[in-house]
């Protein structure tokens, strides 16, 4: 990924990194250099403030890296990898002793590996049937009757929103329960273009091994899989959470492929994101005869988006606002008398969102000002920023690096409604004094250059052989790291202080 604004593949404008951090080439070697016991990641992870952002890095192991969010496309990555002189303070991965027994992950493996063509098949499917957000009814359709067939209990048309579902099962009486996500939904024109037909694929891989595990070892507990519609803007997840689908679960998993090394991995915070429309209302007008008696309401969202341009120039690096002018099917020579706008406004945090979201308003009303026209904005439901829970995410690091060469931490440009299920759904302590018990990682699959998530490049990448392998490398990981959660008291107990901070 570009460390620079010179570089050739480096197309975000951002500030060069180069010049705000002091980097040093790192090579991976094949093995932990150092080992710790839980214990001490626990107390670590407790020492660890709400601004652990801003804090210095001492030497974490030397098979995590650090990367940069400034190019979210794909870029050509060199062998040696990089890591910040002051990142901040993670968590220090498990022991090999501190994680489940060789036994259990060679279940969980073989399980996958039995799925393996049967999860492929599903892929290319939804793949090759895109639908956009809340139309989801060939995948909705697809995954139930796959789930139902392993021995699932399903629920279609979940809780009121047509393509949901949920997916259990339980065994024995008691213990705790695991829930993943499965997405579906694509984008308008380019499909698939991030991946979740993989992202899909994953969360039933992900349901099944552990059920095998559950049902092999004898362990109690509960798998909910829940199909998420409507990710690409809809807020899914945010209204299946406010309807109750996440309650009772003790933790949440899911995964999100990325452009990036070879079968390399990140654990990725994200940015917080308000969604906008905004509507221009003016006065019809012959422009010929008359334009004097109209108002252009073409030229106040043109004026919007221009006001928008230039106030990225006073905007931080790490701050985005980008938005689009919808399509109109209205004559040349007539006054247009309406448009509309749907912008994405992100920053690092809710707080920095909120004030951003004021300045972008004003380029709105500034624009409707000067052109006599009326506006209206609507705020949708806005995605907060993502803090990864750093004792799940060290037990998965543990896992992928097992079977890959890299483990890295980086802050995204981009946004999840995943978010929402972290913030609210809160059980034990007011909102704002919470840590999460979810984990949101990306996995890496082979792209072309600049051919990132959201491009149709990332769409053909999406269904490529070699897209499917990494996939269900990130699916064995995840997979181990939620059963140690139901069978690991001690771990999911540091899972809990942590989330209880």
């Amino acid at each position: 990924m570009s460390l620079d604004a010179s570089d050739a593949n480096h197309h975000s404008g951002c500030l060069s990194l180069r010049r705000l951090f002091k980097l040093k080439p790192q090579s991976v070697p094949k093995s932990f250099t150092e080992q710790v016991n839980s214990t001490h990641i626990c107390d670590q992870t407790l020492k660890a403030s709400d601004s652990e952002r801003d804090t210095d890095i001492t030497d974490l192991t030397s098979r995590v890296f650090y990367d940069t969010c400034c190019d979210f496309g794909s870029s050509k990555f060199s062998t040696a990898t990089y890591q910040w002189e002051a990142p901040p303070v993670y968590s220090d991965p498990p022991s090999p002793n501190d994680s489940i027994r060789g036994e259990i992950r060679h279940t969980i493996e073989t399980m996958i590996d039995t799925l393996d063509s049967s999860l492929r098949l599903l892929s290319l499917q939804i793949h090759s049937h895109p639908e956009l957000m809340f139309e989801e009814i060939f995948a909705h359709n697809l995954l139930s009757d796959y789930m139902e067939s392993h021995g699932f209990s399903v629920t279609r048309h979940y809780l009121g929103l047509k393509t949901a579902w949920k997916a259990e099962y339980t065994h024995g009486q008691g213990g705790r329960t695991i829930g993943i996500n499965s997405e579906m939904d694509a984008l308008p024109e380019i499909g698939h273009a991030c991946g979740h037909n993989l992202i899909a694929i994953s969360g039933v891989g992900v349901a099944l091994a552990i059920k095998s595990a559950l049902e092999t070892y004898n362990v109690p507990g509960t798998v909910v899989l829940l199909g998420t519609p409507a990710e690409e803007g809809g807020g899914g997840k945010i209204i299946l959470l406010e309807r109750g689908a996440y309650k009772g679960m003790d933790a949440c998993l899911m995964c999100h492929p990325s452009p990036g090394p070879e079968l390399s991995s990140f654990v990725v915070s994200s940015l917080a994101m308000q969604s906008i429309d905004a509507e221009f209302f003016g006065q019809s007008a012959h422009a010929g005869d008359a334009p004097w008696e109209g108002a252009n309401a073409l030229d106040a969202a043109f004026l919007a988006y221009s006001s928008v341009s230039v106030l990225r120039q006073q905007i931080k690096p790490d701050h985005r606002v980008n938005g689009v002018i919808n399509g109109s099917k209205r004559a040349a020579n007539v006054i247009p008398d309406y448009a509309k706008m749907r912008w994405y406004v992100r920053a690092p945090t809710r707080d920095q969102l909120t004030r951003l979201t004021e300045r972008v308003s004003a380029c709105f009303e500034g624009a409707a000002l000067a052109t006599s026209c009326r506006l209206k904005i609507t705020k949708n439901t806005p995605y907060y920023d993502l803090r990864q829970n750093s004792i799940l995410a060290a037990a998965f690091s543990h896992e992928i690096s097992l079977k890959s060469g890299s483990v890295g931490q980086y802050p995204s440009g981009a946004s999840t409604d995943f978010v929402c299920v972290i913030i609210k759904s809160s059980r034990y302590i007011p909102i704002d004094h919470f840590r999460s018990r979810v984990m949101f990682h990306t996995a890496t699959i082979p792209t072309q250059p600049n051919g990132g998530n959201h491009s149709p490049a990332f769409a053909d990448s999406a269904r490529t052989a070699e897209a499917h392998k990494a996939c269900m490398i990130t699916t064995k990981a995840l997979a181990c790291t939620g059963f140690r959660v139901v069978a690991d008291k001690v771990f999911f107990m540091q899972v809990c202080v942590l989330f209880i901070g």
